[in-house]
């Protein structure tokens, strides 16, 4: 069984102090965005979820949980916020107490969701090395004594590594196989933790909702090349990304293809769903490629209201768009 546990949407944005410790049950994202189009997926999920939650959104606080269940994993994933708008990763094997973390960004969210379940860390995950992923590392494997995973390339950047990875490898946590993916452009050494048994890709800052990450050390060619990798796996793999930015991101994509309806709809739900203090993680594979203004570099309408030439390949349109969402 996979929990997908959720906090809330742009935290320090929307009022999330309303709400108590409890957990409210969502249907599976898979289970409604995959059925009958983008359209039903939508209407289905801004009727029945928000149904299940009346009062129950109410009763729920940041830092606790909202849960998500599926039936097709013994991996459980549960959503910690930490920082203004970071989102950390509990994994928890259900067959064999395994746990880990995807990219803490602070100790103490982590240390209070661990107590509350009671227990163990095993094992760090970092996508990358910038602090606002790794900040939490050192404090967290000096009282649980869990290793640290991360890129080969990032070995001298990420604290208290102890395993280094390399693209393409396989590693497994527990049961469960991990398929290491190499997706510079944020950074040189950005890597993804894909879970195809799970149907679950951990993007760090390379993918967003709605959006990619800066290009801090890379190109354009290298973030089409690792965001190509990514929109490569089934498009029902659900998204796990760094942060949440998902409204503000929804403004930019409407801004420069305002009459994409999918991207409409999700926007709307996506409104809805910060509006009530929900995050909006994870998202769907399917979901962006039908709404992500970086993974449609060849939309007609993009190009036409960023003034791309037809004649500029999508490298190129998506180092225009980049520049673009940086000064919107």
């Amino acid at each position: 069984m996979q929990m997908i546990s959720k906090a809330s949407c742009t935290m320090a944005a929307f009022p999330c102090s309303k709400v108590r410790k409890r957990l409210c049950v969502w249907p599976s994202m898979r289970q409604f965005c995959l059925r009958k189009g983008l359209v039903y997926g939508f209407m289905r999920l801004l009727s029945r979820p928000l149904k299940t939650l009346r009062g129950a959104s109410r009763s729920l606080r940041v830092a606790e949980f909202c849960s998500v269940s599926n039936m097709s994993s013994s991996l459980q994933i549960e959503l910690v916020p930490c920082l203004r708008d970071n989102y950390a990763y509990l994994l928890h094997d259900v067959d064999t107490g395994t746990v880990g973390v995807v990219d803490p960004s602070e100790a103490s969210p982590l240390i209070n969701a661990l107590s509350r379940k009671n227990w163990n860390l095993n094992y760090i995950l970092n996508t990358h090395h910038h602090y606002d992923h790794t900040g939490g590392n050192l404090e967290l494997k000096a009282r649980y004594g869990a290793k640290v995973i991360g890129s080969a390339l990032d070995r001298d950047r990420i604290p208290g590594i102890d395993i280094v990875l390399n693209n393409g490898e396989k590693w497994m946590f527990a049961g469960h196989e991990v398929h290491v993916i190499e997706t510079p452009g944020h950074t040189r050494g950005h890597i993804g933790f894909y879970f195809p048994g799970s149907g679950a890709i951990f993007t760090g800052d390379t993918l967003f909702s709605l959006s990619c990450g800066k290009l801090f050390e890379g190109t354009p060619e290298q973030m089409l090349s690792s965001l190509q990798k990514i929109t490569s796996l089934p498009d029902d793999t659900n998204i796990y990304c760094g942060h949440e930015y998902t409204l503000s991101n929804s403004k930019f994509a409407l801004s420069i293809e305002p009459n994409n309806e999918a991207l409409q709809s999700y926007a709307a739900h996506v409104a809805q769903l910060c509006g009530k203090g929900l995050p909006t993680i994870p998202t769907t594979l399917k979901i962006e490629k039908a709404c992500n203004p970086f993974l449609r570099t060849s939309s007609t309408e993009i190009r036409q209201t960023l003034g791309i030439p037809v004649t500029s390949d999508d490298a190129e349109a998506l180092g225009i768009i980049r520049h673009a969402k940086d000064n919107f």
